[in-house]
């Protein structure tokens, strides 16, 4: 595969350009004047190595045409409990207490955690399951009553796998498609593939919340919402919960609109000459997100003002709504950038990790998320939106059917567990009501449909009219992708 890279093109243009610049006669200036013509220090012709992309990374065509103009992604980090929320196991239960190894051939990696057990006995659930929908679907409602109600509109797949064992590399890898740091996230992607559709807002905004179910759980790091190698104006945008929304959102004292202004004019002039002189595209980078900061002065004030909001939408969303930084909010404020055409919009919610005490823990985190959850579901639907939006809410891994410390009638905990686990999609392109591939009665092996975390990226780029082997960066000799040479559109969900 032999396609151009608007950032290769930048370095080779810039050594040139460089040494012909800085030559003390005039053959150089003459050379590079007959390499580039007339205008020898635009932008190349050639655009990024996105499938038929123009210069600003839009494409030209679409692979297929696009069921959804946007994603938000209800991420559940620290990974929620399969067994207690949507893979009902009722032999877990009738077996409790007896060892794992007598049903399944015990061949999985285990965490540091537990890989000092003696015993790995049975843990079945505390909570009940119940059929919703005209579908049927069975999900633990008493733990997530109102995501339960929304069974008719959501594809829940059961049968999802992945790699990484941790928390870090685990959640890198449903961000970036690869374990290690550094590669570009899925919204990165997106934004380098299809470009803005509001000038106004960033094209990729992150935010995060922490649940009450554990606390003081792992951390999220910026580079889970980078854009890796891919020119950093590709990179998400955090939405602060505490200050600015925005670092540096608001003018300094004693600085007014218009001054600010004239200082951005100057400022673009000399950056444009260092652009004109360098070529490299981490300037023009610069110069962008200074004019985009400029434009969120005024477009984020009004994002966040919820003054516009019926109470009646407030209510549905939930008591915190109003709280800054919570999911609740998140959820409402996700909705209001769905409306103003944010291509990607991330929500990282933390503290699914019950590892010892899940009955005293994973209530309260449940109860953090269910009612915003099916607010937002809901609300898009009523606006017309859910039809051209598609919904992700899941966690990095599953969790254990054996039991993580002791064993007792009143609580036990659950280790990391990736072979399989459960996530469900909604809107734009997703067949409703619809259950994918199942597990075996102690919910440790895949026995239908298997899903893995390039095939979940490939089925989001096909739905956003992308071809997830075609958008493909050039980076250190070889040609990188999303999926890297793997993952497979999951036809069987698509309506």
């Amino acid at each position: 595969m032999d396609q151009p890279n608007f950032l290769d093109e930048h370095r080779m243009l810039h050594t040139r350009r460089h040494f012909f610049s800085r030559s003390a006669t005039g053959i150089g200036a003459a050379a590079l004047a007959a390499m580039m013509g007339k205008d020898s220090f635009a932008e190349p012709a050639s655009s990024t190595p996105s499938l038929n992309a123009r210069p600003n990374g839009i494409l030209d065509q679409y692979h297929t045409p696009p069921k959804a103009k946007r994603v938000i992604y209800l991420f559940q980090s620290g990974a929620p409990s399969q067994q207690e929320l949507f893979d009902h196991k009722p032999e877990l239960q009738k077996h409790e207490g007896e060892e794992l190894s007598k049903f399944v051939e015990m061949n999985q990696r285990v965490t540091g955690m537990t890989a000092g057990q003696s015993s790995f006995p049975l843990a079945g659930s505390r909570y009940k399951f119940e059929r919703h929908g005209e579908c049927g679907m069975e999900l633990g409602s008493e733990l997530l009553p109102k995501i339960s109600s929304l069974a008719d509109d959501i594809c829940l797949i059961r049968s999802m796998h992945t790699e990484a064992i941790n928390h870090d590399p685990a959640i890198t890898f449903f961000q970036t498609g690869h374990q290690l740091p550094g590669r570009p996230s899925i919204g990165s992607w997106l934004h380098y593939g299809l470009g803005s559709a509001n000038e106004n807002l960033p094209t990729f905004i992150a935010m995060v919340s922490r649940g009450t179910g554990r606390p003081n759980c792992q951390p999220l790091y910026d580079r889970l919402w980078g854009s890796g190698f891919l020119p950093s104006t590709h990179a998400g945008v955090k939405l602060m919960s505490v200050g600015d929304p925005v670092l540096y959102l608001g003018n300094p004292d004693g600085i007014d609109s218009s001054a600010r202004r004239r200082m951005l004019d100057d400022l673009a002039k000399l950056n444009q000459e260092n652009l004109d002189e360098f070529g490299d595209p981490e300037i023009n980078t610069r110069i962008q997100q200074y004019e985009l900061a400029y434009r969120m002065q005024t477009s984020v004030p009004e994002l966040i003002d919820f003054s516009d909001e019926p109470q009646h939408v407030l209510d549905a969303y939930g008591p915190d709504v109003m709280q800054r930084g919570s999911y609740a909010y998140n959820c409402l404020l996700a909705r209001r950038l769905a409306e103003r055409d944010v291509r990607f919009i991330q929500l990282f919610h933390m503290g699914w990790d019950q590892h010892v005490t899940l009955p005293k823990q994973l209530p309260g985190q449940c109860r953090d998320v269910d009612q915003a959850t099916a607010a937002l579901v809901n609300d898009l639907k009523q606006r017309g939106l859910l039809e051209d939006t598609l919904v992700v809410w899941g966690g990095e891994f599953g969790r254990t059917s054996y039991c993580q410390g002791e064993l007792t009638a009143e609580t036990y905990g659950r280790d990391h567990h990736p072979r399989c686990f459960s996530l469900w999609m909604a809107g734009a392109g997703i067949k409703p009501g619809m259950t994918y591939g199942a597990t075996d009665e102690m919910c440790y092996n895949i026995t239908e449909n298997p899903v893995h975390v390039h095939d979940l990226h490939a089925t989001m780029l096909h739905l956003m009219g992308i071809d997830h082997e075609k958008l493909t960066y050039r980076f250190q000799g070889r040609y990188f992708r999303l999926t890297d040479v793997h993952g497979h559109v999951v036809k069987d969900i698509l309506s």
